[in-house]
């Protein structure tokens, strides 16, 4: 079997996918400066003192609360302007005066130390950022914008608070206090299902309930049947993502991303999709290319493997799998090898672009069907229906027929297809940097040209491909009117 290459997310080259690094720092028993001693300094000093830090204070005068914590022994104060000595022994710094000049020399002074620091209110002088925070500790989730819109970032949490249950940092203490027990009692494989059916069950609602007693005993007779029941058998799910925008996957095709343990996907699947699996998840690219890529035997061999080995795999393929995507060909593989496979249907690459761009693939007394054909492959033509695709009224959904473009108007127009049929050419539909082209048949080949548009693309021939416009999709142009003057070109009777 082929060596497979894993690979955890896409990046582009030399532009950072995010940026900030999301971290959370252990400040227990650490040393942090904060310069400033107004109320923005007092916010800053309740969470680090929150985090078990020991601050120092560096400003002329404090805010009250800080004088009376200051006083009380609970944190240091270095009255006067600030000295770059101060940071000396820090682990972070925040400068939170009201004195730009002051933050930015915090900033630089920090930087040459090699040392965190926030200058609050000043992204651009600050190497982090504290963020909008849901504490329910153990369980803390931080909210940033990158600086982008805070208030944005703080509404996200109000809502965060008002939708989490207040008892969950509760269900995270003593999830953490048991998780020893499944260690002992339960093989690695094995834990994850464990714990997802427990966050599921009557363990979590009766730990968020207050019933810590009997969410203890539901916990551990589970955790006995889970110990006495045989290794868990892993599966197959063959998942369609789509036509590529993330916002058009299936909730189990989501659902399906978030338990994997391996994911096999194809080449045009979108690094937005792939950004949904889990984090640990061994993604595995295995699509094909005009050059070679990974052979149909060994995605078989590799999908067999891994779910042979207890573990789920999703088999991640564009558009939906059993449309040109030989999910049969993948399913009847799982099944004779005895391994649990089902098919998660996704949205097929002609019916998104065609809705990406406003195009009914069937419209009442103008197209009353609608054929699906792919021109890969190098006989795959010769075996197609032509006379059958040639009758006007009804349309034809071409996938992988850039390259054959010329061939394809050939056959269509030698078989009775009026050379002024309307065509439409859809590259990367639904996605950001979709292209369209439109005009008529014969001038098929000249279309892919002038607009640049190169393979993999959608070709869709007949009458109503005159409706598809550019970024239909967007809301913003569905409320423009544009359809207004496109479908009235259109002679509907009745």
């Amino acid at each position: 079997m082929a060596s497979a290459t894993y690979i955890l997310c896409d990046v582009v080259p030399g532009k950072p996918s995010m940026d900030y690094f999301p971290l959370f720092a252990d400040l227990r028993g650490r040393s942090c400066l904060v310069v400033g001693g107004g109320e923005v300094a007092l916010r800053k000093v309740r969470l680090l003192r929150a985090a078990g830090a020991v601050v120092t204070v560096n400003a002329p005068t404090l805010h009250a609360e800080l004088a009376d914590w200051a006083l009380a022994g609970q944190i240091a104060h270095v009255p006067g302007r600030f000295q770059p000595a101060l940071l000396d022994g820090q682990w972070l710094a925040i400068a939170a005066t009201d004195d730009r000049a002051v933050n930015r020399e915090v900033w630089s002074e920090g930087g040459r130390r090699r040392l965190l620091v926030n200058s609050v209110d000043d992204p651009a002088s600050s190497s982090f950022i504290v963020p909008a925070i849901v504490d329910r500790s153990p369980l803390v989730i931080a909210i940033s914008s990158g600086g982008a819109a805070p208030v944005l970032a703080r509404r996200l949490r109000q809502w965060l608070e008002t939708a989490l249950p207040r008892r969950l940092g509760a269900l995270a203490r003593l999830a953490g206090e048991l998780r020893h027990k499944v260690k002992g009692r339960l093989a690695f494989a094995a834990r994850r299902g464990f714990w997802e059916m427990q966050f599921a069950g009557p363990f979590a609602r009766l730990a968020l309930a207050g019933r810590e007693r009997e969410a203890r005993r539901a916990f551990h007779l589970a955790l006995e049947h889970a110990a006495a029941a045989p290794a868990p058998q892993g599966w197959i799910s063959l998942v369609g993502a789509g036509p590529g925008d993330p916002s058009l996957l299936t909730l189990r095709a989501l659902q399906r991303l978030g338990e994997a343990d391996v994911v096999l996907h194809d080449r045009l699947v979108s690094p937005a999709i792939l950004e949904l699996a889990r984090r640990d998840a061994d993604l595995v690219p295995v699509g094909k290319h005009a050059g070679g890529g990974c052979s149909q035997e060994n995605i078989h061999a590799l999908l067999i493997h891994h779910a042979a080995a207890g573990k789920r795999v999703v088999r991640l393929k564009g558009g939906d799998p059993f449309i040109f995507g030989r999910g049969g060909e993948e399913l009847a593989a799982a099944r004779a090898a005895g391994i649990p496979c089902e098919v998660v249907p996704g949205i097929t690459a002609a019916l998104g672009c065609a809705a990406a761009t406003g195009l009914p693939l069937t419209l009442r007394q103008v197209a009353r069907a609608v054929t699906l054909i792919t021109a890969q492959g190098g006989d795959d033509l010769d075996t197609l229906d032509w006379p059958g695709l040639g009758a006007a009224g009804h349309t034809v959904a071409i996938y992988m027929g850039a390259g054959r473009a010329a061939e394809i108007r050939d056959r269509l127009v030698a078989h009775g297809r009026a050379a002024d049929t309307p065509v439409a050419i859809i590259q990367d539909g639904t996605m950001p940097d979709q292209k369209l082209a439109t005009g008529r048949l014969d001038e098929l080949p000249e279309l892919l040209l002038r607009r640049g548009i190169e393979a993999p693309a959608l070709i869709v021939v007949g009458e109503t491909a005159a409706l598809a416009a550019e970024g239909a999709h967007s809301p913003a142009d569905l409320a423009s009117g544009w359809h207004a003057v496109r479908w009235d070109e259109v002679a509907l009777a009745g």
